[in-house]
């Protein structure tokens, strides 16, 4: 069985930074691309970032691009997101999935092309 388990979120500050955290089990984690979403009540799940299955290339949307990093440790089946300078845009549940394919090749960015899911974790922004 398949298991993404987010942690990590919580309530900061606008301009303060959290680190995300997504634990895989029941896959062979370095076998697949991995991605970080994000969805508000009002909004479609939106794409964040990417990662190849080995950590060598990343890829980001506009809105986080410069202040968020993706990264894994394929020892510890462990993907993680840093955020820094984070705006109260920013508040959403976050989520991370592992996608069909080894590279975030095509439309990285579209949930469909992602697989399994994790439950999610909450990120708030106070201004």
């Amino acid at each position: 069985q398949v298991q993404l388990v987010e942690s990590g979120g919580g309530l900061v500050q606008a301009g303060g930074s959290l680190r995300l955290s997504c634990t895989v089990s029941g896959l062979t984690f370095d076998d697949y691309a991995m991605g970080w979403f994000r969805q508000t009540p009002e909004n479609e799940r939106e794409g964040l970032s990417c990662i190849d299955w080995d950590g060598n290339s990343a890829n980001y949307t506009d809105p986080v691009k410069g202040r968020f990093t993706i990264s894994r440790d394929n020892a510890k089946n462990t993907l993680y997101l840093q955020m820094t300078g984070l705006k109260s845009e920013d508040t959403a549940m976050y989520y991370c999935a592992a996608r069909s394919y080894s590279f975030c090749s095509g439309a990285w960015w579209s949930a469909p092309t992602f697989t399994s899911w994790g439950q999610g974790t909450q990120v708030t922004v106070s201004s």
